[in-house]
């Protein structure tokens, strides 16, 4: 297993926390699909890794399923939202986003490129998404206690993750024609970003404490 990246060890770990919320209960619904997410997650990029180790195209895998992790983030921070319209909006979002991605990867930017152009509207989206979600926190008007809230870290993670995926990933189409030296850089910072993600998932499932009455979600 020694192709894989570093930060799947964290992915792995915070997968296995996170099959922690089916034994409690009052767990949001939201957090019950965390577990077969990561679980996705850890199988996408472990075949990724391994297509790279074997010099295999590996785009298709990364293409689409970061198209499936969009949508599922963007149906969470639907699920967080406390006002109707954000709902629906968020809701909305994820069909209209699917079929954007798809349409993109097929017919414009096509298999043979990593589609950037979608996978920046998916970060600024999740970015807004989150936003919003820290407007209806400062909002709310009963105190909120934010260390045992699973929606606080896993909205933090996000927002930091797509704020600077977003300027990252927006150059990916230039990688082939830049110095071999800035690309590893690159993806030691995507590593970085990772794990600090998957660090605040891990945070996420257990601060699980009375997950039902610090939420803001009412699912």
């Amino acid at each position: 297993m020694s192709f894989l990246p570093l930060y799947a060890y964290f992915i792995a770990i915070s997968f296995l926390v996170s099959c922690t919320v089916y034994f409690y209960k009052g767990v949001p619904f939201y957090l019950k699909l965390f577990p077969p997410y990561l679980l996705s997650t850890l199988i996408a990029e472990s075949m990724g890794s391994y297509y790279y180790s074997i010099q295999k195209n590996n785009l298709a895998i990364y293409n689409f399923f970061t198209v499936v992790e969009f949508c599922f983030y963007l149906w969470v921070l639907g699920e967080l939202a406390i006002n109707k319209k954000a709902k629906v909006i968020m809701k909305i979002s994820v069909v209209l986003y699917a079929v954007a991605a798809v349409v993109n990867i097929i017919f414009i930017q096509k298999m043979a490129a990593f589609h950037t152009v979608t996978y920046a509207i998916g970060c600024l989206l999740v970015v807004a998404g989150c936003v919003y979600y820290f407007l209806e926190l400062f909002r709310f008007p009963k105190s909120i206690k934010l260390v045992n809230t699973p929606a606080f870290w896993i909205c933090s993670g996000l927002l930091f993750f797509y704020c600077c995926g977003f300027p990252l990933y927006g150059f990916t189409n230039m990688l082939s024609g830049i110095s071999l030296m800035i690309i590893e850089n690159f993806m030691a910072i995507i590593t970085i970003l990772n794990i600090f993600l998957y660090s605040l998932f891990t945070i996420a499932f257990l601060c699980r404490l009375k997950t039902r009455k610090y939420t803001l979600s009412r699912s």
